[in-house]
């Protein structure tokens, strides 16, 4: 490095350094480093561990981060790389509840701000790697879904493999002690969906949103019924039929490349939908649940697993970034487009509307923080693959939204429900007795996964 660069990087260390220590005044206990794009390291308070350590790349990167103040532009920034998270990413989201604007007032809040805008300006952009989603017409239309959809699960199955588990599950998992595997926890969900749904041999099974055809397979295969999924992936429906023709389920199991709303079938005996309702969208939960009557038989019962608002702490808007899901422009733009979370009362509203009875409901809240850190730690385990099969961009997109994802969970500003409706034989009382060998509820008697369980995942 010659003499000159040296003074430059002195110089703009110089401007940002101030701001930066005042930034940081306001998070106590600071439990995290900030290591300067010159080397300088700032370590954290006297006492504390380093959880993580924010790396900033450039001397626009804190003004890249922070200009205009947005979930966006600290989402574009992580991906673009003008700063780093090294440790605990899911650690790090703990810095949005600090920078509000108690913290600092406004008129000292927009003069910080001022001061990082020229820093983001002196520094030339690179490109982000990935395009933003564009979609086109209705809000929901068919095909505005069908792209959105794609979007989010056509970035390539091998992908998805390097992360998921062995029959590509992704949603949430069941840890009856927390210290399961992955592959184990996403089997024990997959039959605790099973017993919810009193399967039995013969039954006709849709499953609404198969993703990769793990729950269809499982069923067909242990409960010896006849399952169809539908999906708007094509990757996805290319990568179950082969996985159905290995496990020779072809005469049991087939996955559609459709629209559920276009299905015009005999009624099934059960419905199930596991991490599809989020793409639904408010508007369309009557239509949703009225397909879904029309599509079940009587005294039929029908499984809905979806993620939901939460009341959580995280409802408080912050200074620079609210939480990535609670603001959602990074996620609706590079990850979900048009995905839609609705706090649980309005989707029970809404099954109640068209008739069906809720006979069971479920939260599996920390159930999914612990799923969203073993994908994490999978992920981050397979970060040169996954950039080579997918793109740098890719990698540090999931791996931002996955880490974000679990510390709301964690924290409460997400939930998840499984609500096991019934629509009723007006000819019948209701569900048949329970027989011992049918569903009981593993809560019963298993230990429910805390936060101590949380630190101790492994990358298995």
């Amino acid at each position: 490095m010659t003499q000159a660069s040296r003074t430059e990087e002195e110089r703009s260390a110089a401007q940002v350094r101030p701001v930066l220590q005042r930034l940081l005044e306001a998070i106590q206990p600071r439990e995290f480093a900030v290591r300067l794009w010159t080397g300088e390291t700032l370590d954290p308070e006297l006492g504390c561990p380093a959880r993580f350590t924010l790396v900033l790349n450039h001397p626009g990167a804190l003004g890249r981060m922070l200009w205009p103040p947005s979930d966006l532009t600290v989402g574009e920034a992580f991906v673009r790389g003008d700063f780093d998270i090294e440790g605990d990413l899911i650690a790090a989201f703990s810095l949005s509840e600090n920078f509000t604007y108690r913290s600092f007032g406004w008129r000292e809040g927009l003069r910080l701000l001022h001061a990082l805008r020229k820093t983001a300006r002196a520094t030339p952009s690179t490109p982000l790697g990935r395009e933003a989603v564009r979609l086109h017409g209705a809000h929901h239309s068919k095909l505005r879904d069908q792209a959105a959809v794609r979007y989010h699960y056509d970035v390539g199955n091998d992908f998805y493999a390097l992360w998921l588990d062995r029959r590509m599950v992704y949603s949430c998992a069941y840890f009856p002690t927390g210290s399961e595997t992955l592959e184990t926890a996403q089997e024990a969900k997959l039959e605790h969906i099973c017993r919810k749904l009193r399967l039995q041999p013969g039954d006709r099974l849709l499953d609404i949103g198969c993703g990769w055809g793990g729950l269809l397979t499982y069923a067909a295969e242990r409960y010896g019924v006849q399952a169809v999924g539908v999906t708007l992936s094509p990757s996805q429906v290319e990568w179950a039929r082969a996985r159905i023709a290995e496990l020779g389920l072809a005469d049991r199991c087939r996955v559609e490349l459709t629209d559920y709303r276009d299905l015009d079938e005999k009624p099934f005996d059960k419905l199930v939908s596991v991490g599809m309702f989020e793409h639904v969208g408010a508007a369309q939960l009557p239509a949703y649940f009225q397909k879904a009557w029309e599509l079940l038989r009587p005294g039929g019962v029908f499984l809905n697993h979806g993620i939901t608002q939460g009341p959580g702490r995280h409802q408080e808007p912050g200074w620079w970034a609210r939480t990535l899901l609670k603001q959602g422009q990074f996620v609706q733009r590079y990850v979900f487009p048009d995905g839609e979370l609705e706090p649980i009362q309005q989707s029970l509203g809404a099954a109640a509307g068209v008739g069906f009875e809720l006979r069971d409901l479920e939260s599996l809240r920390e159930h999914y923080a612990l799923t969203l850190r073993h994908w994490v730690r999978r992920l981050e385990a397979q970060h040169e693959r996954a950039a080579r099969t997918a793109s740098e961009a890719v990698y540090r997109i999931w791996r931002l939204f996955m880490a974000g994802s679990a510390y709301h969970f964690e924290g409460g500003a997400l939930n998840v429900y499984q609500a096991l409706f019934l629509k009723p034989d007006r000819g019948r009382s209701g569900l048949p007795p329970t027989r011992a060998d049918w569903y009981v509820p593993q809560q019963e008697t298993a230990e429910l996964p805390t936060r101590d369980m949380w630190p101790t995942v492994e990358a298995r």
